[in-house]
């Protein structure tokens, strides 16, 4: 993505998530992503002139066809890079199964509130808050 950030650096928002994505300023992808099963985004976003930009850019790499790219990181690299920190919402506070992973609230008033029947140990949000650690 690095590539492209060097060749769109006028798409890339002054204060972006990138660290989420890569812990060498882009060179390298972490596999950190957000769940595309659950998300709200604004459609005009996704129509817009970066996010098409960047779609071109990754179809142009061959990776959809030959690496089986999924819809989940190309989101969260348009996110992360196009949007400030400070509009992406991650929701913790909302349980989430998507077989064979879950996602249970961290804070147990949270996860008493709203009678969350995961458990927390199992949450595979750990792992995925790791990921947010350095960045949100």
């Amino acid at each position: 993505i690095k590539d492209f950030i060097n060749l769109h650096p006028e798409f890339v928002a002054e204060n972006n998530a990138l660290d989420f994505l890569s812990n060498d300023g882009g060179t390298t992808y972490n596999l950190c992503h957000f769940w595309s099963n659950f998300e709200i985004a604004d459609m005009n976003f996704c129509r817009g002139p970066a996010y098409t930009a960047v779609f071109d850019y990754l179809e142009s790499q061959g990776g959809f066809y030959y690496e089986r790219w999924g819809d989940a990181p190309v989101h969260s690299i348009a996110a992360a890079l196009f949007a400030n920190k400070d509009q992406i919402h991650v929701f913790d506070e909302i349980g989430y199964e998507h077989f064979p992973y879950t996602h249970c609230p961290r804070d147990e008033e949270t996860w008493r509130r709203g009678m969350c029947t995961c458990e927390r140990e199992q949450s595979f949000g750990e792992r995925f808050f790791r990921c947010l650690s350095s960045v949100f």
